[in-house]
């Protein structure tokens, strides 16, 4: 079964503009008619799965999987109108249906790269949902999308037994799907030519020989692709049950785009450095590494230079006796010789690995492994990933009748030998192209302090920010949390900044918890990170009662968490942005039982007859002074609270006073020197503003000479062009040495016969006729040197004219 997703429709423009055909009003994104809070049971007071149903195509539409309806939403949005930090999305929205009902629960959604395929996974299956291309419109605002399955014959053959672990769309492809499955094999699908068989399959065997007995609990979890940085473009990192790390490399999509120049900065580089190396194990594998270059590339061999070119397409490649390695475990870098090797897995960490994130930040390779007690692991790559293979393991290899390369099958097993400890003083000729694993540099064990009735089997995703690298959102049930990293050995490096390690700031942006109770999680469904041009970022979350919380991300710093209680039970609005300080967070000039006045007076009960009472009874006096003990208790007291605290916080009130006239000072200075940059800045743009008339009159003048109309040339301007071409290669010095040589031989001829005349009368006259026809011959011979001599001056001249011309032309700037 062979499936073509088609392009040329006219609505498969991922990237057109997000304005409906149809009226639609903007409304703000968290009170869009999509996200209208309901009533939904997850079964019991247990969590539900972690999910994320919602997807961003990176520019202006908005994917949301809804689980009642079965059935997609496409959201146009707005990022930044009116308000630079608002987000409007457009109502009513398209609903995309599938066109076959699906028979699994949907718990992710993944968008590829141009945004014109969907898929939508599941435990018990993979469709992919085509966007664009073949739909038929049922309605207004309802397309019917056509949808298929992804290797049914592997995953769904009946039973259960291969499950899919992640799914994920290449980062270098619109049309490749990377599937890691329980059994151990890491798939990848080409789904523009074959979604039945897989392209390439990768079996994992992370144990060495003679070691099957710890097969069982070393188990795939995750993988994640590399990023663009040397050969990273071409690994696949998977992450295993116990916390280990392995690397395939190279692994590339057929027929995928690259860019030009990092391609030749990796062939450079394994030919400069590995080729060679003193090291014969280097010189092999740089050796290996060139000729699966040249084989996937072979642009590269036709040609180095580039010419035009910015990317490259790959070219399906296999090795004939040589599979790929799996590198690892990535082992963690020793500073000298004397310290322990460690595992990955520290002893802050606890229960199993759940999640791999693999992120690019500046010149540094950064892997997150998440752990289910809610620790997360910070390593960065302390070396580069380089290819290694198998030597002796052939690949399968599946071909057309024409020998093409379709698909192809290996067995990546482990190099023994190579699990030596790796240290950091070591130089570069005892790691480069010797097939070591990259060490890792640990940058920190980041605990999330989740309750401890969620941390057993805890999930947590992980995602980059959108606009700012260096901070992570992890989400889990009980919310979404923001870590920052503030250290990256390289980049800090580069950069020049303190060398000495800062640990990660973690910071809780959205607690889905109920106040005070921990125990009841309300996860989220959907999260999805959004930024645009200007430098702003929002996050997107989703709960279960589709409910949408929308959060500005502007600072570094997220100060207060955002608090969401049980919508089904307290009804709240999900509305909140971050960033902003709340009213118990700010400074208190005065205290709030000083600003909310002295307490109520409540006169004592007195019977009718105290009425009459005078002042001078003892009666009276009683009264009296009742009153003036109730007076004094408040009135008195708080006017002299009121005269205390104003009187502590003269001093603040004046500190701030003087902070403000400094920043007022500075603020004027800062106007002084805009001011006087004003003349300079005024000066320089009329400057350029005459530079440009100078520049449009020149260009007004170089468009009315004759060169700027031309017209076809005559015939007789064709023949003399042909003429001049004709002696363009002659060289002239040629033609004068052919000229004195002729003429040399002309002149030794007539000394010769003035000799000869002082001989035989008779002789000269009995061959006085041939002496006549070789006469005639001279003469003949001098008028032929002549005219080419004439020729020759001719063209000497016309030669000079048009180099004249030509360096005329130059001059003016042709």
């Amino acid at each position: 079964m062979r499936y073509n997703f088609d392009l040329n429709e006219a609505d498969s423009d991922p990237r057109r503009s997000p304005i409906p055909k149809l009226d639609v009003d903007w409304v703000p994104l968290t009170t869009h008619p999509v996200f209208t809070p309901s009533a939904v049971d997850y079964g019991g007071s247990a969590a539900p799965p972690l999910r994320n149903l919602l997807a961003w195509d990176g520019a202006s539409r908005l994917y949301f999987w809804d689980s009642t309806k079965l059935c997609l939403h496409r959201i146009s949005i707005r990022l930044g109108e009116p308000e630079p930090t608002s987000v409007l999305a457009a109502s009513p929205s398209k609903v995309l249906q599938p066109d076959v009902q699906l028979d699994f629960v949907v718990h992710k959604i993944s968008i590829n790269k141009n945004g014109s395929a969907l898929a939508l996974v599941g435990p018990g299956g993979l469709c992919i949902m085509h966007l664009y291309g073949h739909s038929s419109t049922r309605d207004d605002n309802t397309v019917i999308c056509r949808i298929v399955r992804v290797g049914p014959q592997i995953y769904y053959g009946g039973h259960d037994v291969i499950r899919m672990l992640q799914v994920s769309w290449h980062p270098y492809s619109n049309f490749h799907l990377g599937i890691l499955s329980s059994d151990s094999v890491f798939r990848l699908f080409n789904l523009s030519s074959d979604i039945v068989q897989p392209e390439q399959e990768y079996y994992l065997q992370p144990v060495e020989p003679g070691q099957s007995n710890n097969a069982t609990s070393i188990c795939p979890v995750d993988f994640s692709f590399g990023g663009d940085h040397l050969w990273d473009k071409f690994s696949v990192f998977v992450l295993f049950s116990d916390g280990s790390i392995y690397i395939l490399c190279p692994v590339v999509p057929f027929k995928s785009v690259y860019v030009w120049e990092s391609i030749l900065e990796i062939y450079n580089d394994a030919q400069s450095s590995g080729l060679k190396s003193a090291n014969p194990t280097a010189v092999s594998n740089s050796s290996l590494a060139i000729s699966w270059l040249e084989e996937t590339f072979p642009n590269l061999v036709r040609a180095p230079d580039g010419g035009d070119m910015s990317v490259i397409v790959t070219h399906p490649c296999a090795l004939f006796d040589a599979s790929i390695a799996l590198q690892g475990p990535l082992r963690r870098a020793c500073n000298n010789g004397n310290e322990e090797d460690i595992s990955i897995k520290g002893a802050e960490c606890e229960g199993g690995a759940v999640s791999l994130l693999y992120n690019l930040i500046s010149k540094d390779s950064v892997l997150v492994t998440a752990w289910s007690g809610g620790q997360l692991q910070i390593d960065a790559l302390a070396d580069e990933v380089q290819p290694v293979w198998n030597v002796g393991s052939p690949p399968r290899v599946r071909v057309d009748p024409n020998d093409n390369i379709l698909g192809l099958g290996m067995i990546c097993e482990l190099i023994t030998g190579k699990l030596s400890k790796v240290k950091l003083d070591q130089p570069l000729d005892h790691t480069v192209w010797l097939g070591l694993p990259p060490p890792l540099l640990r940058l920190a064990i980041v605990d999330l302090a989740l309750p401890k009735k969620m941390e057993r089997d805890s999930l947590i995703t992980m995602f980059v920010d959108k606009l700012m690298d260096q901070r992570i959102f992890a989400l889990h049930n009980g919310g979404i949390d923001s870590i920052i990293l503030h250290f990256l050995p390289f980049t800090s490096q580069s950069r020049g900044q303190d060398p000495n390690m800062r640990t990660p700031s973690v910071h809780p942006v959205l607690n889905t918890c109920c106040q005070g109770d921990t125990s009841n999680p309300f996860p989220l469904c959907g999260f999805a990170s959004l930024s645009d041009s200007f430098g702003y970022s929002w996050i997107v979350g989703v709960t279960f009662s589709q409910e949408c919380i929308v959060l500005e991300m502007r600072t570094w710093n997220l100060l207060v968490p955002v608090q969401v209680s049980n919508f089904l039970n307290e009804g709240q609005s999900a509305a909140a942005v971050t960033g902003e300080k709340s009213e118990s967070e700010r400074s208190e000039i005065i205290s709030k039982d000083l600003l909310g006045g002295p307490k109520v007076v409540l006169l004592p009960q007195s019977s009718s007859n105290m009425r009459s009472v005078t002042a001078d009874s003892i009666e009276g006096w009683s009264m009296l002074h009742q009153y003036f003990k109730l007076f004094h208790e408040n009135y008195v007291e708080y006017a002299h609270s009121v005269y205390y605290e104003l009187k502590q916080h003269g001093p603040r009130l004046k500190r701030l006073n003087d902070d403000q006239q400094t920043r007022l000072r500075e603020a004027q200075q800062k106007l002084l020197k805009v001011e006087g940059k004003q003349q300079a800045l005024d000066d320089r743009i009329e400057s350029a503003i005459k530079l440009h008339n100078v520049l449009e009159e020149r260009i007004h003048r170089l468009k009315n000479l004759p060169g700027a109309h031309k017209k076809p040339l005559s015939k007789a301007e064709r023949e003399f062009k042909s003429t001049l071409d004709h002696f363009t290669g002659v060289e002239l010095d040629a033609l004068r040495i052919s000229m004195d040589t002729v003429t040399a031989r002309l002149r030794r001829y007539k000394n010769s016969s003035k000799n000869n005349n002082n001989g035989v009368n008779q002789q000269q006259k009995m061959y006085r006729r041939s002496t006549y026809v070789q006469g005639s011959q001279i003469s003949q011979l001098k008028s032929s040197l002549e005219k080419l001599s004439l020729l020759n001056a001719d063209n000497t001249k016309k030669v000079k004219l048009v180099e004249s011309a030509i360096k005329s032309k130059e001059r003016n700037g042709y």
